[in-house]
């Protein structure tokens, strides 16, 4: 049986020839009846869990997942007094998955009895409120992108784009299935906010419901590759001048595993992967550790400026995790001596999260968001470049106080990609790299990912965005502010230890504008590693 019936299946159909047995023995064994009874009802739980449509764990495991269901009704008891407090669990905590689950459920997200964080613990955050809060008539926060300060397009840019401030991170077609791509995109169109399609470029699932996108663009230039895996114009801009396309994204390292390549083996490049990314069915699909269109920050720029051209004048980026600080400040180097520079730079911390990373990368390798944000903020402020670059984060970002602090720290949008994943159902398995996702997001397996009702779920993504963009509105309103744009590290304070608390000002050690061009280091950083970097090489010049 097990041949035909697979495994998350075997107890309904168990239960369903249990019935059968017992409607045929019930005239010999009279006790047989009861028994039927309770496997009749059982099977008939798992029907109704399959034909449901607003629990994918109950698609794909009919009836078992009523039991998980039990666990985690009793489980405030249980963990409470043997297992662990609500707010320990990594990578996301229960408390963190919850409100993901209530905002795009619509239920109430509100808890009693206080906090149950330890207010006085070192490394504890929160945000400074207004005796004079005000009045914010609107949740639909944007940054005009493309455009300077001053509200000016940058040279090259015709089609700058109104983008929330709170985004889908990258994800790609391949890691996520196709209707985990199509409820994310409609949930994207629905709310107004922008979908990244990950390196993986855009699939057929991408352009069905019409949501904004940002196409990613990584080392293996899918989507606009030539047969040798090197870059090509004319794909790029059969892809980069669709109208749902509003920015291209260079993506240089992830956060997850930075400054690692990576390999789809052959055997998962199906038809339409294989069409999304522009290679043959069958094939190792492989996205080499860096570029082959640049190998200089001066070459990288002019490359910037290339892909804004062919766009049609669309904003053109670039995404990091930060390493060796050369590195970037290099790039930084060739902004200046070029008079080139991207429209926006998306700063992912090591926090991130992937499908699958070796654990050395996942655990010690890049920058975490707070540090790397920072180095990017400050090095464009200490060049005046700040107000012609628009800057988004991406790291653990769940909730209106994570957006609230992350652009304390000098973004002007967040992106998530886990939050989101939430909002689609994900029950945090850390099944992603094994094609048996419990809840169908991160499966190409067909029979798996129909649990996940696109229709349902992309509701769920778009109320997820929407109630925490009100959560948002409520924070900063309560500060005194109108607009997140309006919030400054001195709204943001840290307890350092029991009794001492710093506000994010004096803790981030922010510079002054035109401090670089100046020469005047203000930060350690900057004297040891700025004298290192050359815009006409990655290489640390000694």
């Amino acid at each position: 049986m097990t041949a035909f019936v697979p495994s998350r299946f075997f107890f309904m159909a168990i239960c369903a020839l249990f019935t059968l047995a017992a409607a045929l023995l019930a005239q010999r064994w009279w006790w047989m009846l009861p028994l039927g009874c309770v496997s009749a009802a059982l099977t008939a739980l798992g029907a109704w869990d399959l034909t449901q449509k607003r629990h994918a764990i109950r698609r794909n495991y009919p009836v078992l997942a009523h039991f998980r269901f039990l666990l985690e009704y009793i489980r405030p008891e249980m963990r409470q007094y043997f297992i662990e407090s609500d707010t320990e669990a990594m990578p996301f905590s229960r408390n963190q998955r919850s409100i993901v689950y209530q905002r795009a459920k619509r239920q109430l997200d509100k808890r009693p009895f206080g906090t149950q964080y330890d207010v006085y613990a070192p490394g504890f955050e929160w945000m400074n409120h207004s005796m004079s809060p005000a009045r914010v008539s609107h949740s639909d926060f944007r940054n005009q992108i493309g455009l300077t300060a001053g509200g000016a397009p940058k040279p090259g840019v015709t089609q700058p784009y109104s983008a929330s401030v709170f985004n889908i991170s990258a994800m790609s077609f391949g890691a996520l299935s196709a209707n985990a791509i199509r409820a994310l995109n409609e949930g994207a169109r629905r709310g107004g906010f922008a979908h990244d399609t990950g390196e993986g470029s855009i699939s057929r699932y991408h352009r069905e419901k019409g949501g904004d996108l940002i196409w990613e663009i990584g080392s293996g230039y899918f989507g606009c590759r030539l047969p040798d895996g090197s870059f090509s114009e004319e794909n790029f801009v059969k892809n980069a001048t669709h109208k749902q396309v509003k920015m291209i994204e260079i993506k240089l390292s992830q956060g997850a595993k930075p400054g690692h390549g990576g390999v789809l083996p052959g055997v998962k490049v199906s038809e339409e992967i294989a069409e999304a990314r522009g290679v043959a069915m069958g094939e190792d699909c492989i996205s080499p550790a860096s570029h082959s269109a640049f190998s200089t920050p001066i070459e990288m720029m002019h490359f910037i400026e290339r892909l804004r051209s062919l766009s049609g004048g669309k904003p053109v980026g670039f995404k990091l995790c930060i390493g060796h600080p050369w590195e970037f400040f290099a790039l930084a180097k060739a902004m200046l001596e070029t008079n080139i520079t991207p429209d926006f730079i998306v700063v992912d911390g090591k926090e991130g999260g992937t499908g699958a990373a070796p654990v050395e990368f996942t655990d010690h390798v890049g920058t975490p968001l707070s540090e790397g944000l920072q180095l990017v903020h400050n090095t464009l402020v200490g060049l005046n470049l700040r107000d012609q670059i628009f800057l988004g984060a991406s790291g653990k970002i769940i909730t209106a106080f994570d957006i609230a602090r992350t652009l304390a720290m000098g973004a002007d949008w967040c992106n998530s990609a886990r939050g989101f994943m939430f909002a689609l159902g994900c029950i945090q398995s850390q099944s992603c790299h094994t094609d048996r996702c419990p809840t169908g997001v991160t499966t190409q397996n067909a029979l798996r990912q129909r649990a996940l009702v696109v229709e349902d779920k992309a509701e769920r993504v778009y109320q997820f965005h929407r109630q925490t963009m009100a959560a948002l509105a409520e924070l900063i309103g309560a500060a005194g502010l109108s607009h997140p744009s309006e919030i400054s590290p001195d709204h943001i304070v840290r307890r350092i230890s029991e009794h001492e608390v710093r506000l994010l000002s004096t803790l981030a050690k922010f510079v002054k504008p035109g401090s670089l061009l100046e020469g005047r280091f203000e930060q350690t950083v900057f004297e040891r590693y700025w004298p290192m970097a050359r815009a006409d090489s990655f290489l640390a010049a000694h």
